[in-house]
């Protein structure tokens, strides 16, 4: 009898073992990415443009510059004379084929600012864009992590109710500093990445 119970409990063992081993496999919830933007060429400035509150009438003042290869310098000074206080820079319009669940991953070292990312799609309204704000800390490299479905849809700055980000009309995207603190600023850039969902094709 001993012998016995010794068997069947050794064939539970085996059994429990073989169902642990047939369990279903987790799926891999890791991201994948892909670089939208990056800063190895001086030509790659090119992609981008200025645009600052001098078509208000503003007197804020703003550059881009690879002094460093890898990295763009967007800098400048802040005024908040004439009605003023945004300098910002944005990408060149071209296919993005960003989706609902992407996040945008910028790799930044600021100036202890706050500055907004923009996302702009091909709609007839002015100063319009979808935006989220970011904090920087001091002459520190980072990571900014701004997921697509939690951009704001903006007008002049102000939240528009009621519009919610397509993804895939995204065309250009920027970063403004309107922070309304004059004086200079500088942030280096030297990546922009998207980040999917495992399983969504680029």
């Amino acid at each position: 009898m001993k012998n016995l119970m010794l068997l069947v409990a050794s064939f539970c063992l085996g059994a429990s073992c073989l169902a642990f081993a047939t369990d279903p496999i987790q799926p891999n919830l890791e991201s994948k990415a892909r670089t939208l933007f990056e800063f190895s060429e001086q030509r790659s400035a090119s992609q981008w443009r200025i645009v600052n509150d001098g078509v208000m009438g503003g007197r804020s003042q703003s550059g881009i510059s690879i002094k460093t290869p890898g990295q763009m310098e967007f800098a400048g000074t802040l005024s908040l004379e004439n009605n003023g206080g945004f300098a910002s820079t944005r990408s060149v319009p071209k296919t993005m084929k960003l989706k609902s669940g992407d996040t945008i991953v910028l790799e930044v070292r600021g100036d202890g600012r706050k500055y907004t990312f923009n996302a702009y799609v091909p709609r007839r309204r002015m100063a319009f864009s979808f935006r989220k704000e970011f904090q920087t800390v001091k002459d520190q490299w980072m990571e900014v992590e701004i997921p697509i479905d939690s951009l704001v849809a903006t007008s002049f700055g102000r939240i528009v109710r009621g519009l919610e980000i397509n993804p895939e009309e995204v065309n250009s995207i920027g970063i403004l500093l309107g922070d309304k603190k004059p004086g200079p600023f500088q942030l280096s850039i030297r990546s922009i990445d998207v980040q999917s969902k495992t399983g969504q094709e680029f």
